[in-house]
C-alpha cells in the first residue's frame, strides 16, 4: 500500500510539474500563488516583529 502510495504521489508530481512548464496559463497561476503566498508570510512576520517590540516596551 505504502509503495503505490509513494509510487501515484511521484507520478503525480512528475506530471504536475510537465503541465505547469508546457502551460503559460499554469505557470501564471502558480507565480501568482507563490506571490500570495510570500505575502501573506511577510505579513506575519511583520505581525510577529511588532508583538516583539511591544514586549521588550513592557520590561
Amino acid at each position: 500500500m505504502e509503495k503505490n502510495f509513494v509510487i501515484g504521489l511521484v507520478l503525480g508530481m512528475l506530471g504536475g510539474a510537465l503541465i505547469v512548464t508546457n502551460s503559460y496559463k499554469a505557470r501564471k497561476l502558480v507565480k501568482e500563488g507563490q506571490d500570495a503566498a510570500w505575502e501573506k508570510m511577510s505579513k506575519i512576520g511583520k505581525c510577529q516583529e511588532k508583538s516583539e517590540d511591544y514586549e521588550e516596551m513592557e520590561d
